[in-house]
C-alpha cells in the first residue's frame, strides 16, 4: 500500500537520524529526526481520517471536499510544528515571521491572493466539485477547486443552450475576492427559462394562450414538483419569500405583433433539451391550428411618382 510505503520511510528516516544523534550529537540531526517525525505522525492521521471519510461518506462531493481540507490543514500543521523545531526563541521567532510574512507579501502577492481566494472558496462553501458557476465572461462545470487555482469543463462561448465547448479552463482562486460569483446549482438544481412566440394581430390569441399553457405545463410539470420542494428546503436557510414556479405566459403589445412570453423551471443542465422538446411541440400546435400563425416583421416602402414639367415651344400658347 503507498500509504504505508510513505509513512515507513518518513519514519524510518526519523529514527535513523535520531540513533545518528547517539553517536554524533549535532543538535541538527535531533532536529532533523523530530521533523520527519512530525511529518510521519501527521502524515498518518491524514491518511486514517481519509479512509474513515472514504467509507462512511457516501456523497462524492462531500467526500472530495473533505479530503481537500484534510490535506490542507495536514500542510498548515507540518508547516507550524517544523517551523516550532527549527526556532527556539519566542521572541526570534515573531521577528522571522514578521520579515518573512512583509518580504512574501510583496513578491508572492499573487500567489497569496490565490491562496486566500482557494480558502475563501473552501470555508464558504461559494461553490463546489459539480456545481455549475459563471466568473466574469467565464463559465463551466466545477472539475477541481484547487489551493491556488479552479478548474471548469467551459460551457457556451460559440456552443449555444449552455453545454459543453470540451475546452478546460483554469482560472486563478483570487478573482473571487473581486468578481462576483454566480452559482447554478448552489441549493437548488433549476433555473427559470422564457420562450417568446409573436403572433399577427388577427390571431385567436386566447386559444394560442391555452394550447401553449397546456404544453408546456405537461413537459414541466415533473420539474415543478421538483422546484417547488427545493424552494421548500432553501426557505429554512435563507429568507426567500413564495416563488410562483408553476409555467405562466405573459401577454404584450408591439407593432408589429402581440408578444408571449412563455416562463417554465427547468433543470440547469437540462434547458436546452428540454426548450427544443417544448419548441417542437408549439411548432406542431401552430401548424394544427388555422386560428393563430407566427408574426414576423414587415415593411412598408411608400414611393411618389416624379413629374417632369416641360417647357412649351417657343411661339406656342403659355
Amino acid at each position: 500500500m503507498r500509504q504505508a510505503g510513505y509513512f515507513s520511510l518518513f519514519f524510518v528516516i526519523a529514527v535513523i537520524l535520531n540513533r545518528g544523534y547517539v553517536y554524533y550529537p549535532y543538535p541538527e540531526l535531533l532536529k532533523l529526526s523530530f521533523t520527519f517525525l512530525a511529518v510521519a505522525l501527521i502524515y498518518l492521521v491524514y491518511v486514517v481520517l481519509s479512509i474513515i471519510a472514504t467509507r462512511y461518506i457516501a456523497d462524492k462531493k462531500t467526500r472530495y471536499s473533505l479530503n481537500k481540507a484534510l490535506f490542507i490543514l495536514s500542510i498548515l500543521a507540518v508547516g507550524a510544528i517544523v517551523i516550532r523545531i527549527w526556532v527556539e526563541e519566542t521572541q526570534s521567532l515573531l521577528i522571522s515571521y514578521g520579515i518573512l510574512a512583509a518580504g512574501v507579501a510583496i513578491a508572492l502577492q499573487d500567489i497569496l491572493r490565490n491562496f486566500v481566494g482557494g480558502v475563501y472558496i473552501m470555508v464558504s462553501g461559494m461553490y463546489r466539485v459539480g456545481d455549475r458557476i459563471s466568473i466574469g465572461d467565464m463559465a463551466g462545470d466545477v472539475m477541481d477547486v484547487g489551493i491556488m487555482n479552479s478548474t471548469l469543463m467551459e460551457i457556451g462561448q460559440w456552443v449555444q443552450g449552455d453545454q459543453p465547448t470540451g475546452r478546460i479552463v483554469i482560472i486563478p482562486n483570487a478573482v473571487v475576492i473581486t468578481d462576483v460569483v454566480y452559482n447554478f446549482t448552489k441549493d437548488h438544481n433549476f433555473v427559470w427559462d422564457e420562450i417568446t412566440i409573436p403572433l399577427t394581430y388577427d390571431s385567436d390569441w386566447k386559444t394560442a394562450m391555452q394550447v401553449f399553457f397546456a404544453i408546456v405545463h405537461e413537459e414541466t410539470a415533473e420539474l415543478t414538483l421538483q422546484a417547488e420542494a427545493e424552494i421548500e428546503r432553501i426557505g429554512e436557510k435563507y429568507y426567500l419569500p413564495k416563488k410562483v414556479v408553476e409555467p405562466s405566459i405573459y401577454l404584450s403589445l408591439t407593432d408589429n405583433w402581440i408578444r408571449l412570453d412563455i416562463r417554465y423551471v427547468t433543470d440547469t443542465r437540462q434547458r436546452r433539451i428540454l426548450r427544443d422538446r417544448i419548441m417542437q411541440r408549439l411548432m406542431e400546435a401552430l401548424d394544427g391550428h388555422a386560428d393563430f400563425s407566427i408574426a414576423s416583421e414587415t415593411i412598408e416602402v411608400q414611393g411618389t411618382h416624379t413629374v417632369t414639367l416641360n417647357n412649351a415651344p417657343s411661339g406656342g400658347t403659355q
